[in-house]
């Protein structure tokens, strides 16, 4: 389950690569970490147009999953689409890509410590997009800050590549690399575009960092 990523690219290039229109993010600081629950950059379709936006990470839980609980933090990793409670956001006013440069699962050690192993399509760490869904949701995210009404998003997983499966065996983010993928993932009939939960080819990522942050050589 891929919890940690970073995209550090900027607002141009984001727009370049998803052919966004309209961006409301702001200044967008390069983001060397967003983890559950934090704000990050989203293209989402919008009043006819690509918008470049700011969402919270972690569409609402299914309602087994808050049984006895008082508060729903989200859920950041989508595999299971045929499920109704997932189904329901898989049209194309719900559809977004998710910017990001690299990722991060945790790789187990002999002395049992889980650090952080980072991925990306090459050293450069060049811009590619989860395919995520996103909706305007009121919850109770944190109970210090009471139920709240939000825009949030997650992205799709499907099984690993080989060299994803070597640290991760259950799954990674369904990437899209290029434009034509953005286009088809944002307006495609939903069978046509989950066609595009598969995972990259074997050698279509490399092992950037082991341990510490994205950003650090």
């Amino acid at each position: 389950m891929c919890n940690l990523y970073s995209i550090t690219k900027g607002q141009a290039a984001i727009r370049g690569l998803t052919r966004a229109m309209r961006d409301t993010t702001g200044n967008l600081p390069p983001l060397p970490g967003v983890f559950p629950d934090y704000a990050a950059p989203i293209v989402r379709n919008h009043q006819g147009q690509r918008e470049l936006m700011m969402a919270r990470w972690g569409m609402p839980s299914p309602p087994f999953a808050l049984k006895g609980k008082k508060t729903d933090p989200g859920v950041t990793n989508v595999r299971n689409v045929a499920s109704p409670h997932w189904r329901r956001w898989l049209g194309i006013e719900h559809r977004c890509v998710v910017p990001f440069t690299s990722f991060s699962e945790n790789e187990t050690m002999p002395d049992g410590t889980r650090p952080p192993i980072w991925f990306a399509l090459d050293e450069t760490r060049p811009l590619a997009c989860f395919a995520g869904i996103w909706t305007r949701w009121t919850s109770v995210r944190k109970l210090k800050e009471g139920e709240t009404t939000n825009e949030l998003f997650a992205f799709l997983t499907t099984e690993p590549n080989k060299l994803v499966g070597r640290y991760h065996p259950k799954a990674m983010p369904v990437i899209l690399t290029t434009s034509d993928e953005i286009d088809t993932w944002m307006s495609a009939p939903a069978p046509e575009a989950l066609v595009l939960q598969r995972p990259l080819a074997d050698d279509a990522l490399i092992v950037v960092r082991h341990g510490g942050k994205a950003d650090e050589p």
